[in-house]
């Protein structure tokens, strides 16, 4: 296939870096006005470009991953000169049926939201879709399957995806870091604390996709009576572990939902 990439930030980069490793032989196009922060992109033979246009009438499926405020701007650039495409957003807050009604019936919309683990070939890619596109929106899933996971959500539920899976992220990672300071109190140089403390985490949720189970059965296996598994969970709950972490999830889509 030939993908179109408009937007090489973050998620942008992330998501041309997995394809590139992790999926089959696509040509990829990045455009970002200006690509010396991507240049590194095209070791793994993905074009640059500083023009949206570059390239995309032969696109098979254009991904938009740029701020909100740019989409129109974009739409304005492309429109003119592509017809019959996939065009699949990663934009924060735009339905799938706004951005039908922005492109028009002659290309087919496709709501994404992958995360920057994308490059790792470990991104929870949450994607919907009008019934009308479902041939297209299953070619949008089988390739960011190659990429991690990619289950197909009802579009009211896109909010909430982004931030589960997006900024849930930075969630897990201010874990990791909670955990690695921790290490240091308790003896270990921050490295190794970091590297205890991101296998951990890396290993229960391999346990959690592996087997497809509740997590509080893999808990019970590592947790002892009068253990001190025990005592440190009964600690964390006792000051608001996991009410904190639904408070915050719960805080972020209220913050997108405006």
């Amino acid at each position: 296939m030939n993908i179109h990439i408009i937007g090489g930030g973050n998620l942008g980069a992330s998501v041309a870096i997995g394809l590139a490793k992790f999926s089959s032989n696509h040509n990829i196009t990045v455009t970002r006005r200006n690509i010396s922060k991507i240049q590194h992109l095209e070791a793994l033979g993905i074009t640059l470009a500083t023009d949206n246009t570059y390239n995309i009438q032969q696109a098979d499926v254009i991904i938009l991953t740029v701020k909100p405020y740019q989409v129109d701007l974009v739409l304005s650039e492309i429109l003119s000169v592509v017809k019959n495409k996939i065009i699949a957003s990663a934009v924060t807050g735009l339905s799938t049926e706004a951005l039908q009604e922005k492109i028009g019936n002659d290309n087919q919309a496709i709501r994404i939201m992958p995360n920057i683990a994308a490059q790792f070939g470990e991104s929870a890619t949450c994607i919907s879709f009008h019934e009308d596109n479902i041939e297209q929106g299953q070619k949008v899933v089988k390739l960011f399957a190659d990429l991690g996971t990619a289950p197909v959500i009802d579009e009211k539920l896109m909010d909430a995806a982004t931030v589960l899976a997006a900024s849930g992220t930075a969630f897990a990672l201010r874990y990791i870091r909670a955990s690695m300071q921790a290490g240091i109190e308790i003896g270990f140089d921050w490295q190794t604390a970091l590297e205890i403390s991101a296998q951990t985490v890396k290993g229960a949720a391999k346990m959690l996709m592996e087997e497809q189970v509740h997590p509080e059965q893999l808990i019970d296996r590592v947790t002892t009576p009068q253990g001190c598994t025990i005592a440190g969970l009964s600690e964390m709950e006792s000051h608001g572990f996991s009410s904190s972490i639904i408070r915050g999830i719960k805080a972020a889509l209220k913050k997108i939902k405006g």
